[in-house]
């Protein structure tokens, strides 16, 4: 594929993943993501065919790049299992940082529209199965040499996901008390962000008898 071509289809994304996240799946229009990436509907039909596999393509970039984030760290090696976690944890957080429209377009849609959770049933599967193996495996080794206390991997993986998403799912509400104490947004995510590492540091932490 030349510059052009790429950049025409990188552009149809763009303007695609703006238009689920503010309309949602249903209401979403090919011909609205077509006027916004300045392309005709016949080339945006000619490069993706449905919308159905549009939302798939932008779907499967969002898990891969999660995916991605979190295995660089897990197959580190030299990187101690705790450190790895505190900086999963970040990862997570700054990519919903990045995309902050996603988690509450996702429990709409998860929630709401039975037909969308298909759709996504396949990636979040393939994404947390691998991920609960590998998580699985570090954990053993880790209690094994008592280095942290006992934890199921979905508990983990539960609580990281609860403390982290919440930030984003409620934040229209924790705009109208809690921002502003920080001073600034960025200020806040950043506290939140370190809140939310020490919370799960205390709970793998091993507590001395």
């Amino acid at each position: 594929m030349d510059t052009k071509e790429k950049n025409k289809e990188e552009a149809i994304l763009e303007a695609a993943e703006q238009e689920f996240l503010d309309k949602g799946f249903e209401a979403a229009k090919t011909t609205d993501i077509a006027s916004m990436a300045g392309v005709t509907h016949a080339m945006l039909h000619y490069y993706y065919r449905t919308k159905e596999n549009l939302f798939n393509k932008i779907f499967d970039e969002k898990i891969n790049l999660l995916k991605n984030i979190i295995f660089n760290l897990a197959d580190d090696p030299g990187m101690p299992f705790l450190e790895k976690v505190k900086m999963a944890m970040e990862a997570h957080f700054d990519f919903l940082r990045d995309n902050p429209g996603l988690p509450r377009f996702i429990v709409n849609e998860l929630i709401f529209k039975k037909k969308r959770l298909k759709l996504m049933e396949k990636g979040i599967r393939n994404l947390t199965n691998t991920v609960i193996e590998k998580v699985r495996e570090a954990i053993d080794r880790e209690v094994e040499k008592g280095a942290i206390e006992p934890i199921e991997p979905v508990t983990l993986m539960i609580d990281v996901a609860s403390l982290n998403v919440f930030v984003f799912v409620a934040m229209p509400f924790l705009q109208m008390f809690a921002v502003e104490r920080f001073g600034s947004e960025d200020a806040f995510f950043e506290a939140r962000k370190r809140e939310n590492v020490e919370i799960i540091m205390k709970r793998l932490k091993k507590v001395e008898n």
